[in-house]
């Protein structure tokens, strides 16, 4: 995949922007897993990020975990090799997919095209920091349209990478992880100068109500 190290001046570099995204990821699986219930509240401390205070885990296992796949997500952002990143919340006993946050990843590649567009103005850190806060406030108030989780979860994190991506020896294929008879709800976006980000949330459907 061909894209820009750099772009036009005044916006945020390709590797800039892929420290971003990863960011975002590191803290909004935190949330995620706090809203959840994945973890007891007292597994969680408050940090402050994005204007909001972030519930994030201060459990050494989660935060090795989470920083060993960050690692890589940054260095596959940053040379276009990344499309998507998943969140799956798995029960303990049956192994069974209750819950599928997906993050599809676009890299903004202005050189593409047989036309040269227009290169819009960069983006102010101010209105990214809203399009990032509308997301955060999703996910907290997630607890009020999905399933209360009652059973024992765990989580895993599917990383859809180019195949020739350079995986860590200790990383193994997985299935997606699906949802079965899920539905679906599409969140918000938000865009740096050179990524865009897009997520949606699948849940296991109530069988009462089918």
């Amino acid at each position: 995949m061909s894209v820009q190290t750099q772009l036009t001046k005044g916006k945020i570099s390709l590797k800039g922007s892929a420290r971003i995204v990863t960011e975002f990821f590191n803290f909004g699986i935190n949330s995620i897993l706090f809203q959840r219930g994945i973890y007891p509240v007292e597994d969680f401390e408050v940090k402050k990020k994005y204007g909001l205070d972030i519930w994030v885990s201060n459990d050494i296992s989660v935060t090795q975990y989470l920083k060993k796949i960050m690692d890589s997500v940054e260095e596959w952002l940053a040379l276009g090799m990344i499309n998507k990143l998943v969140l799956a919340v798995n029960s303990r006993e049956t192994r069974e997919t209750i819950e599928r946050w997906q993050f599809d990843i676009t890299v903004t590649d202005e050189s593409k095209g047989e036309e040269k567009q227009p290169q819009p103005q960069a983006k102010s850190e101010k209105a990214l920091q809203m399009e990032i806060q509308a997301i955060f406030r999703q996910i907290a108030a997630s607890v009020s349209f999905l399933p209360i989780i009652d059973e024992k979860c765990t989580f895993n994190i599917l990383v859809y990478a180019d195949s020739d991506a350079e995986v860590p020896t200790t990383w193994t294929d997985s299935d997606p992880l699906h949802v079965k008879n899920a539905e679906q709800v599409r969140l918000r976006s938000f865009s740096t100068d050179a990524h865009r980000v897009e997520a949606m949330v699948a849940y296991r459907r109530d069988p009462d109500l089918c």
